[in-house]
């Protein structure tokens, strides 16, 4: 398993020199492009920017790939035009039906839990093939009917603030051709803006928001046209920083009897060595008219050692998660996406279901 994450890694730092690379000869290329001759794209075979996963236009107009809103979660592989600005609010509402257990089982979530979730995702078109775009999520959660009571028997609670803001930097390798997809090379921090310090025993773990990690992830997007849908995929590898957070517990006290019992909670600083994981995300779209898209989504996360530095000491986690969803493209410039996540599997971790509505103007 070593061996796989060394190439994953070594990959991935490969695909972000080549990044690097591009960044210094975008400027000529899009000089060079204003010079080209103009013409139709669907008669140059060039890539379309109307919508967030269009795919090569080939030259018959009855192969023309439409425009489309793109995935859901699973994220596209042609950057935005340069110079263009697209905005795309994000809200899911969570609700926990169980916890998957180490083995893969589900088991009981010891409550009634939900989480609101509202991501502003920010896209800019930096240079030609190069895009960047910031993702800041607002989140709230809320227990109630909870089996395990809090130090004063607290069952219900809840906490909100902002997450962990995520900043990403995409460039186009290859641009689609009859044969060849579209691949993009990603490379994205992850700042641990969340609250996950100083927790509250009496918010029963409501008032964590963030991962405590600076995350850097590494990977490559691919998308293709293969009439009549439009395919997605996504791997990445992530790494996180080491980082400090407090752990409650109670100690035994005697009481007025000489008994002992459970005392007040106190709190013990813990260093925590998070795992690296590796993401796997398919889509694909149906195009069913000009306006009303079909899209199904298979996401995954898998937990995996650390490639460097101190060995891990978090348990591995994993989800498998499915994103049926229908797209509505109301104008060139408008289109918003329904979708529900349903988690199909996983372990360490808990099992939700989530409606999702988003939706993107460009500007």
């Amino acid at each position: 398993m070593r061996t796989v994450r060394t190439w994953l890694f070594f990959l991935s730092l490969f695909c972000c020199g080549w990044l690097a690379t591009g960044w210094f000869n975008s400027a000529s290329a899009a000089e060079d492009k204003e010079k080209s001759i103009s013409k139709p794209a669907a008669v140059e075979g060039e890539i379309q920017f109307e919508g967030r996963g269009e795919g090569f236009q080939p030259e018959p107009p009855k192969d023309e790939c439409p425009s489309t809103f793109g995935p859901i979660v699973t994220d596209t592989a042609i950057p935005i035009e340069t110079g263009k600005f697209a905005l795309q609010p994000t809200f899911g509402l969570s609700f926990t039906t169980n916890n998957f257990s180490p083995s893969w089982r589900r088991i009981s979530a010891g409550g009634d839990f939900k989480s609101f979730g509202m991501s502003w995702k920010f896209t800019y078109g930096l240079w030609n093939n190069l895009e960047v775009y910031a993702v800041i999520p607002y989140i709230h959660n809320w227990a109630s009917n909870v089996s395990e009571p809090g130090p004063r028997g607290e069952r219900a609670a809840d906490f909100g603030g902002l997450g962990d803001i995520n900043l990403t930097f995409k460039y186009r390798l290859v641009e689609e051709t009859q044969a060849a997809p579209t691949v993009s090379a990603i490379f994205s921090p992850t700042f641990p803006s969340g609250h996950f310090r100083r927790l509250n025993p009496g918010r029963l773990g409501m008032d964590q928001l963030g991962s405590g990690s600076y995350n850097f992830t590494t990977g490559l997007n691919a998308s293709k046209y293969l009439n009549p849908f439009i395919v997605y995929g996504n791997l990445w590898y992530t790494m996180g920083t080491a980082y400090t957070s407090n752990e409650d517990r109670r100690p035994l006290v005697r009481d007025e009897n000489g008994d002992l019992v459970e005392g007040d909670p106190v709190s013990t600083r813990v260093r925590n060595y998070p795992r690296d994981f590796v993401t796997v995300n398919l889509a694909a779209e149906y195009p069913m008219t000009k306006k009303w898209v079909a899209l199904v989504e298979l996401t995954s996360t898998w937990d995996a050692g650390r490639l460097i530095g101190h060995k891990a000491n978090l348990a591995p986690a994993a989800l498998l998660s499915i994103v049926p969803g229908i797209e509505y493209m109301a104008t060139d410039k408008f289109s918003l996406a329904l979708g529900v996540q349903i988690d199909l599997a996983g372990k360490e971790t808990t099992a939700n279901i989530t409606p999702l509505l988003s939706m993107v103007y460009a500007f």
